[in-house]
C-alpha cells in the first residue's frame, strides 16, 4: 500500500524526475501546462506516492484555474493532475490513491469544479468526470474534446462555453 504525503515534503528535483519518467522531457509542450501556465500547485491538495521502500512513486499536483466566459467572468476551477507515476509501478494503484488523495482533500462546503485532461473511462468509472458539460470549453493549444473532463456537485454552474486558463484572480 502507498504512504502518501504532501508534496511539499518532496524535493523539487524529485518531483521534476518524477515528471519527465512519466510524461517524457517534451512534457512542457502540452496544453494542460498552457492552461495552468503562471500559477503554483495548490499545496493542500498535491501529494506524494510512496513505495515500500519510501522512495517516490508518484505524485500529484492541482492547480487554480478558471473557465473564462464570453462576458469575461473567470469561473474558478481545480485542474487536477498531472498524475505521474513512475512507468516501472503503474498500474499498482499509486495513481488511484492519489487521485482519491486530492479529491478528499477538497474543501466540502465549497468544493470548486474540479477539470482534468485525461482519459474518460478510467476517470468516470473510478471518479466521476465526465466530458458530457466541456463541449463548448476551449484550451490554449490542441486537446482532444473527449478527454478534457469534468467533476462537480452542481453542474448547473458550469458554463456552457468558455476558454480554460490559468486562475488570475
Amino acid at each position: 500500500m502507498a504512504t502518501l504525503i504532501p508534496l511539499a515534503d518532496i524535493d523539487a528535483a524529485l518531483i521534476e524526475d518524477v515528471l519527465d519518467a512519466a510524461f517524457g522531457p517534451d512534457r512542457f509542450a502540452r496544453t494542460a501546462y498552457k492552461v495552468r501556465e503562471g500559477t503554483d500547485w495548490l499545496p493542500g491538495l498535491s501529494f506524494a506516492a510512496l513505495d515500500e521502500g519510501e522512495h517516490i512513486a508518484g505524485t500529484i499536483q492541482c492547480w487554480p484555474v478558471a473557465l473564462n466566459d464570453a462576458n469575461g467572468r473567470a469561473h474558478p476551477m481545480i485542474m487536477v493532475g498531472p498524475v505521474a507515476v513512475l512507468p516501472g509501478l503503474q498500474g499498482k494503484g499509486y495513481g488511484k490513491a492519489l487521485v482519491t488523495a486530492s479529491l478528499t482533500a477538497i474543501d466540502p462546503r465549497a468544493p470548486l469544479p474540479q477539470v482534468m485532461i485525461g482519459d474518460a473511462d478510467y476517470y468516470g468509472r473510478f471518479f466521476g468526470f465526465s466530458a458530457a458539460h466541456t463541449a463548448g470549453w476551449k484550451l490554449p493549444g490542441p486537446w482532444d474534446p473527449a478527454r478534457l473532463l469534468c467533476r462537480t456537485a452542481n453542474p448547473a454552474v458550469l458554463p456552457g462555453e468558455g476558454m480554460l486558463g490559468p486562475w488570475r484572480g
